[in-house]
């Protein structure tokens, strides 16, 4: 570009009055821009627009951090232009011999911030642990040299980390005298000042310090977990507040980690599925402040906190989506949807008003990567159970790896549990940590007909549990938001009982849901009143004992399972759970008494304390948790 046309640029871009008009951009001069811009999720952005034909020798898009020169076919260009972190005017200007003449603005707000991202390396060797941030990265749109590191010890860790705090690049731990699991922070800044955290885990087992790797690693805590399933506005008309208030019984019961129920905002009354803004704590349900309270509040009492999030779809009143529907591909959010052939964009199975996202647009990723860093990082979120995680995976299966890495970076004990079939081990190999109780047919629960009158219960449900995939670590449950009418309304107290014992001595991840303690009967999705916490039919003392036992005997926390041979396969279950000291459950399903396996001596049954002699008859809908007699309970 010459001078003079330069001169006239700077004049045109100096004296033109900033607009940002709604809608669909209007030409006044020999060029505008396609749209008035939007939300970005991306650091340089292409846009588009439409040129007189002829009326211009180059078209160049300015933005205070640079231009571009557009390309230009017939009456249309196209550039791609550096934006910055929150709001970045464009404009296009028209050169042509020795005049400028300029488009409209066109405003772009990036959502993300322009931070440097920190990485940790962690290797063991004999001296201790090297951590190393030598793969920390600069930030992205406006990057600046990292001008400072510093390492600090988490809180919590079960013993002091020797060299710490440190300002060093890289340095050498020695092994902290204690064994246990270890977490370090750190934090980089930039030039300008901008930082940002990332967490090493690391383990010291026999004196030894081992490095722990965050796509490998399933947080130790999962092993003993148990999930309470929470629905807000079952619990008061406060919604989180009301949640809040409940902790001390939650926690009493035996769980360990809350799975709350969609709480991003979502339109009327709908279940939360239903998404409209990713990052914005549903007013229903209370305030962003009231969630920090929650989560704090959960983590005083060692409760962790997991999200029901949806990755999968927004809601058509999302405002991009309403956006791209009013404007069609002149919309700066067209691209961010799934679409069919006819270009209609395509909807979650027969749920026409969510629509499914395009994760081949790299904006979506970024977007919905966001999301998920957000409730981590600002909100204290320790996991996701992630709704529909297997129709991502069937568009973008890569996206999974790339997010759980990004999350692990941030909290390396997250925990990231896939709506998905446990039966299919890809789940597990590429960023989860463990997958849904489901058969091969999606959203099928795996105990579907096992309970159904005069069926075989025993022999239904040893096959279903035979099915999951070796090493798949499964999410189990009787109750969850999608299993409709409850368990004790279909199939009757005692055989809820026995159902529980079975739920809470099996390999893999419990749930419990909202009211099941007390035998609520509610569907979730028909809009129930709040819970009446009274405890009538019994079941808080079981499900509170259940979950004990869990806690207390290693032998239930444990990955394997070994099936016992009983005289009556078709109602009678029985399996061993090994282990330094192994635990045997059997469980009458029949309307009659049976006989369950032969023993060598006396058992004691874990759940009343009973000591059964050998040759004992098992009674009809019956669950013993057994140990040899002259064990201590």
């Amino acid at each position: 570009m010459t001078a003079l046309p330069r001169l006239f640029l700077a004049i045109a871009l100096a004296t033109l009055p900033v607009l940002t008009l709604p809608g669909i951009a209007q030409a006044d001069g020999p060029l505008a821009f396609r749209n008035d811009g939007g939300e970005a999720w991306t650091f340089r952005k292409t846009v588009e627009g439409t040129v007189a034909s002829g009326a211009c020798d180059r078209v160049e898009v300015t933005s205070p951090l640079g231009s571009a020169v557009a390309e230009v076919d017939g009456t249309r260009f196209t550039a791609t232009v550096p934006l910055a972190s929150g709001d970045t005017d464009l404009r296009a200007v028209c050169l042509h011999e020795t005049q400028a003449k300029t488009s409209d603005s066109q405003r772009w707000t990036v959502r993300l911030p322009d931070t440097p991202k920190a990485w940790v390396r962690a290797v063991a060797t004999a001296d201790g642990l090297v951590l190393d941030a030598g793969r920390s990265e600069p930030a992205e749109g406006d990057p600046s040299v990292i001008a400072k590191t510093e390492w600090r010890a988490a809180p919590g860790n079960p013993a002091p980390i020797p060299s710490l705090p440190s300002a060093e690049k890289r340095l050498t731990l020695p092994t902290p005298p204690a064994d246990g699991e270890y977490r370090v922070t750190l934090r980089v800044t930039d030039a300008l000042g901008r930082t940002d955290e990332s967490m090493a885990l690391f383990r010291v087992r026999n004196g030894r310090a081992e490095a722990v790797d965050p796509q490998r690693h399933h947080p130790i805590w999962m092993a003993g977990a148990v999930v309470y399933g929470v629905v807000p506005h079952l619990f008061g008309p406060r919604g989180l507040a009301d949640v809040t208030a409940r902790l001390d019984d939650i926690a009493a019961l035996g769980a360990t980690a809350l799975w709350l129920s969609p709480l991003t905002e979502a339109p009327g009354l709908d279940f939360g599925y239903a998404v409209i803004d990713h990052f914005r704590v549903r007013a229903r349900f209370g305030s962003e402040d009231d969630l920090k309270a929650l989560v704090a509040a959960a983590h005083a009492r060692g409760l962790r906190v997991l999200m029901d999030f949806v990755p999968n779809h927004l809601d058509e009143h999302h405002p991009y989506h309403a956006d791209a529907a009013a404007h069609g591909p002149a919309s700066p959010y067209y691209r961010f949807f799934d679409r069919k052939p006819d270009g209609a964009v395509s909807s979650y199975f027969a749920w026409t008003n969510l629509k499914n996202l395009n994760y081949d647009n790299p904006e979506v990723r970024r977007y919905m990567t966001a999301a998920f860093a957000h409730w981590v990082r600002d909100l204290g979120i320790d996991g996701f159970r992630v709704d529909a995680s297997w129709a991502v995976k069937e568009r973008a299966p890569e996206f999974w790896p790339g997010l759980r890495a990004e999350l692990r970076r941030i909290n390396p004990d997250l925990l990231l549990l896939a709506e998905a079939s446990s039966r299919d081990p890809w789940y597990v190999e590429n960023g989860f940590d463990a997958a849904y109780d489901w058969t091969d047919q999606l959203g099928q629960w795996a105990w579907h007909d096992a309970f159904d009158d005069g069926a075989p219960t025993a022999a239904r449900l040893r096959a279903a549990l035979s099915a999951s995939a070796p090493g798949t670590p499964v999410f189990r449950f009787l109750n969850n938001n999608d299993t409709g009418a409850r368990f004790i309304t279909r199939h009757g107290l005692a055989r809820t009982k026995v159902a529980a014992a079975l739920l809470m001595t099996l390999p893999g991840i419990p749930g419990l849901y909202t009211g099941d303690e007390v035998g609520a009967a509610y569907e979730p999705y028909g809009e129930p009143k709040p819970i009446a916490w009274d405890d009538p039919q019994g079941l808080r003392p079981i499900y509170t004992r259940l979950s004990e036992l869990r806690r207390n005997e290693p032998a239930l926390q444990g990955p394997t399972l070994e099936w016992l041979y009983t005289a009556s396969p078709d109602t009678v279950l029985a399996y061993r759970r090994p282990g330094p000291e192994p635990v045997t459950v059997v469980l009458n399903f029949g309307a009659g008494p049976a006989e369950p396996p032969r023993f060598a001596g006396p058992m004691r049954d874990l759940l009343t304390g009973t000591v059964l002699p050998p040759g004992a008859t098992l009674p009809p809908t019956t669950a013993w948790v057994l140990k040899p007699a002259n064990t201590q309970m």
